[in-house]
């Protein structure tokens, strides 16, 4: 699939009326935010995407947890960007899992040097993760988290691995 295959089944909006963005960037932050979500974001605008990054789409006296729940409500698509330390952020875990019960939306994984059998089966970087995870939250919580990985694990997306290109 081509990217503008991928944009362009983008489902439309439930009851008619336009969704506030078509797409929702999911990432964690300090693996991805000045690399390929920054390119990916950069990618998306061009194209005349309405894109949801957290640093663009919140407006200053927002409070952040609210305001970007409401924003993956307001999304037609999702792009989860999964890197090594995705699940190490709770606030990417509830994004994640919010965005797996939405329903009709599309979902897209990016793995990004993550094996998407390590997302599915929660192995890897991100088994030591939820062993951290499953000390501090119930287990409802980290059942929905696991949950919602193993959904986005099983999905077709793209893979990019860092350490099979050469810089120059």
């Amino acid at each position: 699939m081509s990217d503008d295959d991928a944009i362009s089944s983008i489902p439309p909006p439930v009851g008619g009326f336009r969704l506030r963005w078509d797409v929702f960037l999911s990432f964690r932050g300090e693996d991805t935010r000045e690399t390929i979500t920054k390119n990916l974001y950069e990618a998306l605008k061009r194209r005349g995407v309405r894109v949801f990054l957290d640093n663009d789409g919140l407006d200053r006296g927002d409070d952040i947890g609210p305001t970007l729940l409401e924003a993956i409500e307001d999304s037609a698509a999702a792009i989860i960007v999964l890197s090594p330390r995705y699940a190490d952020s709770r606030w990417c875990l509830q994004e994640l899992e919010k965005i797996c019960d939405g329903g009709r939306r599309l979902i897209l994984p990016l793995f990004y040097n993550v094996d998407p059998s390590h997302v599915r089966r929660q192995k890897g970087p991100l088994e030591e993760q939820f062993r951290i995870h499953e000390k501090v939250f119930d287990n409802a919580t980290v059942s929905g988290w696991r949950n919602a990985l193993a959904k986005v694990g099983g999905k077709a997306g793209y893979v990019f691995n860092t350490s099979r290109y050469i810089y120059i």
